[in-house]
């Protein structure tokens, strides 16, 4: 690894942090520009968070748990709650661009702000392939005489060159971008409620809620199952944490951020999985076309397919853009902590990583190169990290903040209080996450995050004690 610049603190020692030390490690991640205003972070947040998921139909929650996938999201919406919590006290206290996984270094142990910002960067390696993928299926909706690779390629610089902009440019395009979902969404919700009521249409009513084996066919086992995908609907909540190193006044402005899309990410799921499960009968959610098409269909907008097609690839490239933008966060944070090649340290004359954006694109065509190869093989057990990453980097926000509040407790320290229930939210937070986690084995599609999670966080333990014990001490903080 080469050697650190003198002015660039490594990691901390073991055991040893006190407030000096956490005001180093807050400075060696400066830099960036702090330019994002409220309305730009929030979008970024839900440009994250909402990929295609939700437009496609949310076929696995609702195969799960009936028209009852409701009570799922609002669980899922309660869990996202205590993470929002824990993470803007810690934002407001610390804000970096290494977000929750400086966190981790910090209040938890070094090992625990490698692994995390790793596994997290994996994660959104793989998110950002898959999402750029989709986009080149949507395309071929239209140009289907255009081979696949074109539509990657094209799409992948053009991320890559928006994240290369200043800080501004990116946070005007991704909010745009992310507009796109928003408007459809709310037109869907307005839309779907009248279709329900009969208001200007002939009225569908509620018995769909009851039919085909009543609200909750498969009981309240299947409206917890059905919390695991609600789960990662939403995940990308926290990349609005890393926005702190680059948001104009981070105290206010990123508790404000994450409130407002929680909210927002509240209203849009509950609210359109009751009008999808409504106007249609659950059992046939997942066969064939969109809900949204069949809504706007019904009302007799023209070409509705088409513009479905347009606001699924929207949604596709800018939930890529968000998190190819996070990627590159997370990677200049473990540059500077010495977790990574000090010359990915590096911004350009702009104030942007371009050096961990280009290694992030890296691993990104790497990824896209196992998809193709290695289908059955190495892509399966990356897929199966990048589903365990999420609710593993959950646990670990939560179990710093546990660690943050009794420290500045012990410490008597002030500092703003958010979460009115305190560690007692996070700890509920936890035992909720982990008995998600325990019910993914009942769900096939995820049996590989259980099985690659343990090797997965194994080989990076491996990873770490190699990289401390070749890392000079003069270089830890």
């Amino acid at each position: 690894m080469p050697p650190r610049p003198e002015n660039q603190p490594g990691p901390i020692e073991e055991g040893a942090i006190d407030r000096a030390a956490e005001a180093q490690l807050e400075k060696r991640e400066s830099g960036l520009q702090s330019k994002l205003p409220p309305r730009q972070v929030t979008m970024i947040g839900l440009g994250s968070t909402i990929g295609t998921g939700l437009f496609l139909g949310s076929a696995i929650s609702v195969k799960l748990a009936g028209p009852a996938v409701v009570f799922s999201f609002a669980a899922g919406a309660l869990v996202a709650l205590t993470v929002m919590w824990a993470l803007a006290e810690m934002a407001v206290e610390h804000p970096a661009p290494g977000s929750f996984g400086l966190y981790a270094e910090m209040y938890l142990h070094p090992w625990a702000g490698f692994a995390v910002r790793y596994t997290y960067w994996l994660c959104l390696v793989m998110v950002v392939g898959s999402e750029v993928v989709a986009g080149a299926i949507y395309c071929a909706f239209w140009f289907p005489q255009v081979p696949a690779p074109v539509w990657i390629a094209l799409f992948s610089v053009a991320l890559v060159i928006i994240n290369t902009l200043s800080i501004e440019d990116f946070g005007s395009i991704e909010y745009w971008f992310a507009m796109i979902k928003v408007v459809t969404i709310l037109v869907f919700l307005v839309l779907g409620a009248m279709l329900l009521a009969g208001i200007g249409f002939p009225r569908i009513g509620t018995a769909n809620f009851t039919a085909h084996g009543g609200f909750m066919p498969h009981g309240w086992s299947g409206v917890g199952l059905g919390m695991v995908m609600a789960i990662f609907s939403y995940l990308g909540l926290e990349i609005v944490g890393a926005t702190a190193g680059e948001a104009s006044d981070p105290k206010t402005t990123v508790p404000r951020a994450l409130r407002r899309t929680l909210g927002w990410l509240a209203v849009f799921y509950l609210g359109g999985l009751l009008l999808v499960v409504g106007i249609v009968p659950w059992t046939e959610i997942g066969l064939g076309q969109s809900p949204f098409v069949r809504v706007f269909e019904r009302v007799g907008i023209p070409a509705a397919s088409h513009i479905m097609n347009f606001v699924v690839l929207s949604a596709a490239l800018s939930s890529a853009l968000a998190n190819l933008y996070f990627c590159a966060r997370l990677l200049f944070s473990l540059a500077r902590g010495g977790f990574a090649p000090a010359t990915l340290g590096r911004l350009s004359k702009r104030g942007m990583p371009v050096a961990t954006l280009l290694a992030s694109s890296v691993g990104l065509l790497l990824a896209l190169v196992l998809a193709k190869l290695f289908a059955a093989t190495a892509f399966v057990f990356l897929i199966g990290v990048a589903f365990f990453g999420g609710p593993f980097i959950w646990l670990m926000t939560l179990a710093t903040h546990v660690a943050f509040r009794l420290r500045l407790a012990r410490e008597n320290r002030a500092f703003v209080k958010i979460s009115p229930l305190g560690v007692w939210s996070s700890l509920a937070g936890i035992a909720a996450l982990l008995a998600v986690l325990v019910s993914t084995w009942w769900i096939p599609d995820f049996h590989v995050a259980i099985l690659a999670g343990p090797p997965w966080l194994a080989f990076l333990t491996v990873c770490y004690f190699i990289w401390r014990k070749f890392q000079p001490r003069k270089n830890r903080v």
